[in-house]
């Protein structure tokens, strides 16, 4: 796996009655460990929750977000999810188990473990060769609650984070 050139960017949506009032965030890493085996059709990863970022103003843009929130709210946006919502310190890697589904190559079962809890997911995927260089990427979502996370919200719930949350992600890998 090439660590530099892969990417997971995670789009965290806003909700409840005062939405409007908060802000979408991308959170992403490009520091991925781990190996991909196209001969047994499988893959492993893994990265730390405390090397994401918060933000970048063209993952945003990727992601369709149209304005940059200050870094006096990207600030905050870090605090809470590292503290509040992913207890970080407790629970630093999120690991991902991959490997064809039987037959295909264009979707994956994964295991996501996040938080202490694992979770199996059917993720579409796209592969391209480059010469010696491997390309992996798709979209799928995930819920919150899913892995014993309680979204994070104020006033009540009148601000929100919604559950389900957006991944994309895009593997390189050398043969």
């Amino acid at each position: 796996m090439v660590a530099g050139d892969s990417l997971v960017a995670i789009t965290v949506r806003r909700g409840g009655p005062l939405a409007r009032m908060g802000h979408d965030h991308v959170v992403a890493t490009r520091q991925l460990e781990g190996f991909v085996d196209l001969d047994q059709g499988r893959t492993e990863l893994r990265f730390r929750l405390d090397q994401l970022t918060v933000d970048e103003a063209a993952l945003r843009k990727e992601a369709g977000l149209d304005t940059q929130p200050s870094l006096d709210a990207i600030d905050g946006t870090r605090r809470n999810m590292f503290s509040k919502v992913l207890q970080a310190q407790a629970h630093p890697w999120v690991l991902v188990r991959a490997a064809f589904e039987a037959g295909t190559k264009d979707r994956l079962r994964a295991e996501i473990t996040l938080h202490g809890v694992t979770r199996e997911y059917k993720v579409p995927l796209h592969l391209r060769e480059e010469g010696a260089t491997v390309l992996a990427s798709g979209t799928f979502t995930v819920r919150q609650t899913d892995f014993g996370i309680t979204p994070f919200a104020v006033f009540g719930g009148a601000l929100a984070v919604k559950d389900e949350l957006e991944l994309r992600f895009a593997i390189s890998a050398r043969r």
